[in-house]
């Protein structure tokens, strides 16, 4: 096997899991013989059930109590973790700022904040104890490119890959942490998400428009962001830490 890719017998989790890339995710683990944790709402995995293969956590993380609670039970299963892939997130529909109410601004920070923090955060005792662990995060595009209508998410995005630089720095040189930044993906996310029960609505955005803007001249699939994300969990990458991979098809070229 290359050293390049990552090894197989290894032990990641990955939050947001029965999402489409979370699922996409998961499989490409498992074609490597990877041991997966997968962690997302009880609803989304009811809807979205992941092979029996798979050690599934039903988990509000959003919520302290929840993820605590998460995180004793696989401590208890498990002593050590070798990476992390954190997912979880989702966008409201586009609404201007000055339109945006507290509880929306709350909802979509908590929602792809602290979806990233409380989990990342329960899980360093398990992954400062496992074989040149790694960690990535889920940030985006809109982080870095202000997009009219997406203030919440972009500004939480953007907390994602400042968490992701601290963790960076505090976790060297046992744990590497990155993030990838996609552009739109087609998914269910472009509609609202499974969690928020709109994967069937139409898609929020113009895609036409939006794809006047892509050199590469597509939406991006999940496919596209597990390559990135296995590169950056294996050994290939082993000297990259705090960075933002954009993935975005020329969308945006920082």
């Amino acid at each position: 096997m290359s050293t390049y890719e990552i090894e197989a017998g290894r032990r990641v989790l990955v939050t947001g899991a029965g999402g489409g890339i979370g699922r996409a995710v998961v499989a490409a683990l498992l074609e490597r013989r990877i041991e997966v944790i997968a962690l997302d709402l009880p609803r989304v995995l009811d809807a979205n059930p992941l092979p029996p293969s798979v050690a599934c956590f039903p988990c509000d993380l959003a919520n302290e109590a929840s993820v605590a609670a998460t995180f004793k039970a696989i401590a208890a299963r498990w002593p050590a973790l070798d990476g992390m892939v954190a997912l979880a997130g989702f966008a409201r529909a586009r609404t201007a700022l000055a339109d945006v109410d507290h509880a929306a601004w709350s909802d979509v920070l908590g929602g792809n904040l602290d979806t990233s923090y409380l989990p990342l955060r329960a899980a360093l005792p398990l992954l400062r104890a496992g074989t040149e662990p790694a960690i990535v995060t889920m940030a985006s595009g809109l982080a870095v490119k202000a997009a009219p209508g997406f203030g919440a998410y972009g500004v939480a995005k953007a907390g994602v890959i400042a968490l992701t630089k601290l963790l960076a720095a505090e976790e060297a040189p046992v744990i590497r942490v990155n993030a990838v930044a996609p552009s739109a993906v087609d998914t269910p996310f472009l509609r609202g998400g499974i969690a928020h029960g709109t994967a069937d609505q139409p898609v929020r955005m113009d895609i036409n428009a939006y794809l006047t803007t892509i050199p590469l001249g597509r939406l991006a699939t999940a496919d596209d962001i597990v390559g990135p994300i296995l590169f950056l969990l294996s050994p290939g990458a082993r000297y990259i830490t705090g960075q933002t991979l954009h993935i975005n098809g020329g969308g945006l070229m920082p």
